[in-house]
């Protein structure tokens, strides 16, 4: 029988490279402990500021197989997005890497539901299950670690030795028993350098993120003002930040991905200071009209815009 589970993944592993995808693993579905307790008590103290939806389907968030009836594997997927170029001009508000091509979440979910349905078709026709990329309760760094492909930095993100932390995580959770890998080894050792350089120090202890005072949360996912003591610490980021992977020594391994889809549009990179003051909403919808930066919507990133170039420095 393990011959046999063993094949499955050879198999599903080939199709994942096959269509893009930079490394695979596979994992139980069933309760994650003790991440349990760490999401509880992030809760908590509700430094989820507000994004409250954190707080919704523990259950499930916390135990995949209660997402998928009769789930029993999980497969865990990642996908690099280092990019190969980055934005033109030194003085321009900066936007996260994810974020120079096309929105993930669409490209990423296409080649999910391929492979999905090659496990379908070619392996287990009795196959059942869901797929996610970052849209769903679940706790997609605990399972890729669990799954073999990484470890949690201190800055939280997933870290792959090969790869690094710029990677899209996503999985299948599917009713078919498959072999597991078993998790790696904490390899950040004594470095500190991720909450050293977090500018507004939201990395509060290692792997322990206040989502309230992270960039990357002020201007995504905060729908409010930005609070003010966060004026001159937002490091000339707009959309995003990465400064927490950028000094990342496993980061400095991963080389540019080759998925067309992701690479940097041309527009996006050669945007200049003016161009992002004068940025208008016709100017918006064309320019990121794929990208990820759609999320915080023309009237986001305009506060954004606002907050890290007043009008006095025009």
């Amino acid at each position: 029988m393990d011959l046999v589970k063993n094949r499955y993944c050879e198999l599903i592993k080939e199709k994942a490279r096959e269509l893009g995808f930079d490394d695979c693993g596979f994992t139980k579905a069933h309760e994650l402990t003790p991440d349990k307790e760490i999401l509880k008590d992030w809760i908590d103290h509700e430094m989820y500021g507000n994004m409250h939806y954190m707080a919704n389907h523990f259950e499930k968030r916390t135990d995949p197989s209660k997402l998928v009836e009769g789930a029993k594997s999980v497969i865990v997927l990642l996908t690099n997005y280092t990019p190969s170029e980055l934005q033109k001009h030194s003085d321009s508000p900066k936007i996260a890497r994810y974020a120079f091509g096309q929105d993930y979440h669409h490209v990423i979910k296409d080649k999910l539901k391929t492979l999905f349905n090659f496990i379908k078709t070619e392996i287990y026709p009795s196959l059942d299950g869901r797929y996610f990329v970052d849209s769903a309760p679940v706790l997609e760094r605990s399972l890729a670690v669990r799954a073999g492909l990484g470890w949690i930095g201190k800055n939280t993100h997933l870290i792959h030795k090969k790869l690094g932390s710029y990677v899209f995580i996503s999985e299948l959770i599917i009713n078919l028993e498959l072999s597991y890998n078993e998790p790696l080894k904490d390899a950040c050792g004594g470095c500190q350098r991720c909450i050293e350089a977090c500018p507004t120090t939201a990395i509060i202890e290692p792997r322990k993120l206040d989502a309230r005072r992270c960039i990357s949360y002020l201007t995504i996912e905060n729908k409010e003002a930005i609070p003010e003591e966060f004026s001159n610490h937002m490091e000339n980021r707009v959309f995003g930040c990465d400064i927490c992977q950028e000094v990342c020594p496993w980061t400095w391994k991963s080389r540019p991905h080759q998925i067309d889809e992701l690479k940097p549009k041309s527009k996006i990179l050669e945007l200049t200071k003016k161009e992002w003051q004068n940025l208008s909403q016709e100017q918006f919808s064309e320019i990121f009209s794929k990208s990820a930066v759609k999320r915080a919507k023309y009237s986001g990133l305009k506060r954004n815009i606002d907050f890290l170039l007043p009008k006095s420095q025009e």
